[in-house]
Parts: structure tokens; sequence; C-alpha cells
């Protein structure tokens, strides 16, 4: 049965063309009011124009949804929290975000200016973070939300000439988990998306044929799912792409818990392999956990390794 969106309201960012118009049209389709905003950039993060969010909000309008225009921009306090101030003065409150909205500035570290730096920062982190705390209070009144941040493989592994994309989209994720903990006793979820897709800011990365087998269609399912009612996770990174779906994750190694507190650096070296490997690594749903563990793993009599 597909997701139900009657009565939801729907904020989504960056959503004129790509992945952000799949995501807004899925919405509308199964029922939503969808705030379609987008700044108009071009993938390098320059110009404006509303001819993209205008064009989606026809198609949903075409097809018997309702759907209003957005162009402010996520990157500044204001604009980010007007964008939300369109969902509550249009239809008067909001239930779901989809932090969307980026561009690319891709030179090598040594390369990078402080600016191409701040302006990635600014749109993919600082914007999902103006964006939630907006949002959220009018969440928490109708004890309800679902908050979709969007991340990256290269954010999470790394990818050469990134740098500023690859720190605001693993910085997305602390704010996830950040998000998740505050938003549990007011039933808001908070989870996160990695898409592999043939958007605008994918073009030239891959030849047509594999850009054809990366459809925004084949990340949306993951997206819609977890601004969904039949969601009831918070804190998860959903890998999506080409009909692939998989679950990332830190994770913790069981590591080599030295008694002796006069730890030599050549003691810490011969412990190297033990200290490195992942092979019973463990993950932690919250910082409350980790605590938790480092106590039982340095505190259990003639304990080792844990």
């Amino acid at each position: 049965m597909d997701c139900n969106f009657n009565d939801r309201v729907a904020v989504v960012t960056g959503a004129g063309n790509g992945l952000g118009r799949r995501y807004a049209l899925e919405l509308a389709k199964r029922g939503a009011k969808v705030v379609v905003n987008d700044y108009g950039v071009s993938p390098g993060g320059t110009g404006y124009t509303d001819e993209y969010a205008l064009k989606v909000v026809d198609e949903i309008r075409s097809a018997g949804g309702q759907a209003v225009v957005d162009c402010h921009s996520v990157s500044e306090e204001s604009s980010a929290q007007a964008i939300i101030q369109t969902a509550l003065d249009r239809f008067g409150r909001i239930d779901i975000l989809i932090n969307n909205a980026g561009f690319l500035r891709d030179k090598s570290l040594l390369k990078m200016t402080v600016d191409d730096f701040d302006a990635i920062l600014k749109v993919h982190l600082y914007g999902p973070f103006f964006l939630a705390r907006a949002a959220i209070p009018s969440m928490r009144q109708n004890a309800y939300g679902r908050i979709v941040m969007v991340t990256s493989t290269s954010g999470l592994y790394g990818n050469f000439g990134q740098a500023n994309y690859d720190a605001a989209k693993l910085g997305v994720i602390g704010l996830m988990h950040a998000a998740k903990e505050e938003g549990k006793k007011y039933n808001i979820l908070v989870n996160a998306v990695a898409p592999v897709a043939g958007s605008r800011l994918g073009a030239g990365l891959f030849p047509q044929e594999v850009m054809d087998m990366l459809k925004p269609e084949y990340v949306a399912p993951a997206v819609v799912y977890l601004c969904s009612d039949k969601c009831n996770c918070s804190g998860h990174i959903i890998t999506a792409g080409g009909g692939y779906f998989s679950r990332d994750w830190i994770a913790e190694g069981e590591g080599y818990y030295f008694e002796s507190k006069e730890i030599s650096d050549d003691a810490f070296a011969e412990k190297w392999e033990s200290i490195t490997d992942m092979t019973r690594a463990h993950h932690y749903d919250n910082m409350m956990e980790v605590g938790m563990a480092w106590l039982a793993k340095t505190t259990a009599p003639g304990k080792k390794t844990v």
C-alpha cells in the first residue's frame, strides 16, 4: 500500500529540478500539500530564477495536487525562516521537511578559497540547521514531524576535490543525530538519505548510459518512506541509487583495553591490529550508549580486550 500524506504539509528545498522535483511530485501525488522551494541557482550556485519552482508547482496543480512556490534561499537565517513561514501562512502547519537544496564548488583543497568553502557550508549545512530550527516548533506543537537530511557518500567516505562538500555532508549527519535526540518525545523523526542519482550536479561525472540508470525516480521511494507515518526509525542513513538501497552507519570496533595506564607508544603500536580491527564493530544509537559501553569496557575486572 502506498504511503498516504493526506492533510500533511511538506517543504522540499531545491525542488525545482532533479531529486527535489521528484520528491515534491511523489509527495503531492500521495496527498501532501507541498511548498516547492527553489532559489533557481546554477549548479555552481550563481544566478536566480523562479522558473524551475513554478514549473513544478504547475505540474502538481495540473495533476490535481496542492502546491505553492517559494524562492527564498536556505543559506541565510531570515530567508530560511521565510520558507517555513510560507508553509505556515498557506497551509497552517508543517509536517515534513526535506533538506535537499544544494550546489557544488569543487576544487582541490589547496586551490579552494574560503569563499568556496563557506558558500557550500552555508547551503548544505547551515541551511538544514536554519530550516530545522524554524520548523520544529510547529512540529512539536502537533506532536508530529519527519525531517530528511540529504548527505552524500562523498561526505561519508571522502572524494577528491570536494573538501567543502564532504565537510558539509558529514556535518549534517551530526546535525541529524542531535535533532533525532531532541525530537524523540515529540514524535519528530530525523533521518538522512545519501542519493546516487543522475541529477544536474552529477552531469558530466558519468556516461549517459549510467546516468539513465541513476534516475531520481529510483531514489524517491526511500525518501517517501522516511517522510511517512510508516517510518518509525530515527537517525538512519539510507544510501539509495539505481534501485539499490542500504543502510550506512558509524560503528566502533571491539578495541583493546590496557589494564596498565602506563601505556608506551611501543605498546600502543604492538596492539594496533586489535585496536583497528572492525570484525566485531558495534553501532551506538546515542552518546549515552557510548558512555555506558565505555564504562563497561574500562571497569570490568581483569578484562584486557573489549
